[in-house]
């Protein structure tokens, strides 16, 4: 690949949540033409006729809070996924390897269990998801210097004590009323998606992102190893420290809002990989184009394949799992 065509490769994939949006924003039970939907953007307030103002309600009230939902939440998830595979050395690992998706399942059934309210579950998932990496690193801690496996070893701990905890929830909750809406809420959707639910989990992910984007260098160095880093004048701990608060707001500001969706935060990173390589500088925009992406369209698949929708957490395992596989035979796991 020559540098002019990996610059205009890099373009494309960048400006692709762009596309994604516009086209999530007419396509769905109730179709809109191009040139309503350009018309209703150009005209935020609506016009008099009726209509139109069906087609702007339905764009800015419905699928635009979604659409962009879905960009921020595959961006976070995916940006997540490819720091931790850099930071680890494996390309096995996800954006929930250090407990966040437990510990913010767990959070957010417990807040329908105590409240029956889903309103309440944002605050309670975003709060255990962030307490489930702080255990998993105080138990990393115990081995004084809290190497990678100990970090490893940690968030199984933690994962396997908050899926427990979750399945308690679950046995004590009410079969007819709150036990339905944990399990839904589990699955991942996007259905509820409102501007308020950008601006509560916007500002974690934006923050966790952005982060992540302003020392990606950091991650290569340490994907080299603790000696190498150290030899290169790294403080190893601070860079992992940061990495892992970056990743973890990220990834629980996504799961406070669409619930636990997996697979994102493993099969992107390695489909950037395959287009641009390992260096995390550039690797690093690519995936959080490439998780918008694939999220804003999962999502729309989920809203036309049937009647009823899909949950997201289903559509990104039944897509996730045999592509994953496709890669590995594809790459032969060259990349690492």
């Amino acid at each position: 690949m020559t540098i002019k065509s990996g610059k205009l490769l890099y373009i494309i994939i960048c400006s692709a949540p762009f596309a994604c949006i516009f086209i999530s924003l007419c396509i769905g039970r109730y179709p809109l033409p191009a040139a309503e939907v350009v018309r209703a953007l150009l005209h935020p307030l609506g016009n008099d006729s009726a209509g139109s103002q069906v087609y702007h309600n339905i764009i800015w009230e419905i699928r635009l809070p979604r659409a962009l939902l879905g960009t921020m939440v595959g961006a976070s998830l995916a940006a997540s996924g490819t720091a931790f595979q850099g930071l680890f050395r494996n390309p096995l690992v996800s954006s929930g390897i250090l407990g966040v998706s437990s510990g913010a399942g767990f959070g957010a059934a417990l807040a329908i269990l105590l409240f029956n309210t889903v309103t309440l579950a944002y605050p309670f998932a975003l709060l255990f998801g962030v307490l489930a990496v702080v255990c998993s690193y105080l138990i990393a801690r115990l081995y004084r210097s809290a190497p990678a496996i100990m970090l490893v070893l940690g968030g199984v701990i933690v994962s396997s004590v908050f899926a427990a905890l979750l399945s308690f929830v679950k046995y004590v909750a009410d079969p007819t009323d709150q036990l339905p809406t944990i399990v839904f809420w589990l699955m991942g959707s996007l259905a509820s998606a409102r501007y308020h639910d950008i601006f509560v989990a916007g500002l974690p992910m934006t923050i966790g992102v952005l982060g992540l984007l302003s020392i990606r260098w950091r991650i290569n160095v340490l994907s080299m190893g603790e000696r190498e880093a150290h030899a290169l004048g790294v403080n190893t701990t601070l860079g992992k420290g940061m990495v892992i608060m970056c990743a973890t707001l990220a990834t629980a500001g996504a799961v406070c809002v669409s619930g636990v969706i997996g697979w994102i935060g493993l099969v992107i990173p390695h489909i950037g990989r395959m287009l641009v390589g390992n260096d995390n500088r550039i690797l690093m925009p690519v995936s959080l184009s490439l998780g918008a992406c694939f999220l804003v369209i999962v999502d729309n698949m989920g809203r036309i394949i049937t009647g009823s929708e899909i949950p997201l957490g289903i559509l990104t395992a039944l897509v996730g799992g045999p592509f994953f596989v496709y890669l590995l035979k594809k790459t032969k796991a060259g990349g690492w």
